[in-house]
């Protein structure tokens, strides 16, 4: 009976875990990191404004905006699940039985990337381009799902719709591209 009750009592987490290893603690450290975020633009523009550069606000809005709007929708997606590691690589078969709460999850993980990486970047200012890498980046993601023992599953409906999302944020930033570098074409 004592073997039993032992067994059966949960797991006790280091307080550290409330904050870095739970969706609830993660979303209020990117919301209590926002002042560190905006703080890091006004010091990364006051000094290329030093160094000259005409747009240094918008690149640093958008260098920060990329990171601060990235990592914390990557680390919640590399938290550990409950359910049994797996993959999928039927597509559009797991997008009918995700909750409208995932679906819009999986879209918001690579949109900042989206949003502000043409704006940044030249190179990348189509959104072909940005579909390509932010799917490259949601293989990666979704590989190290599979190696890693987290109890996830691994679906490519995840990197359907993490592109997707990319996508549509990059549209959404498509005003404020930056110019192609001279002998680059013109985004389409």
């Amino acid at each position: 009976m004592a073997v039993v009750r032992i067994l059966s009592m949960p797991l006790r987490q280091p307080g550290w875990f409330v904050f870095f290893g739970t969706v609830n603690g993660v979303a209020f450290l990117t919301v209590a990191a926002l002042p560190l975020s905006a703080l890091a633009v006004w010091a990364l523009a006051r000094r290329r404004r030093g160094a000259g550069v005409t747009s240094a606000g918008r690149l640093s809005l958008a260098e920060v905006g990329v990171v601060h709007g990235t990592v914390p929708w990557v680390w919640i997606i590399m938290l550990a699940g409950g359910e049994a590691g797996a993959v999928s690589l039927v597509p559009l078969r797991d997008l009918l039985s995700m909750s409208a709460s995932q679906v819009v999850g999986n879209l918001l993980v690579f949109a900042a990337l989206g949003f502000f990486g043409p704006i940044r970047y030249a190179a990348l200012a189509s959104v072909p381009r940005v579909l390509a890498l932010a799917a490259a980046c949601s293989v990666l993601v979704e590989t190290a799902q599979y190696v890693l023992p987290l109890h996830r599953v691994s679906s490519v409906d995840d990197v359907l719709l993490n592109a997707g999302g990319a996508g549509l944020a990059a549209l959404a930033s498509r005003r404020w591209w930056r110019a192609p570098v001279s002998g680059a074409r013109a985004p389409r």
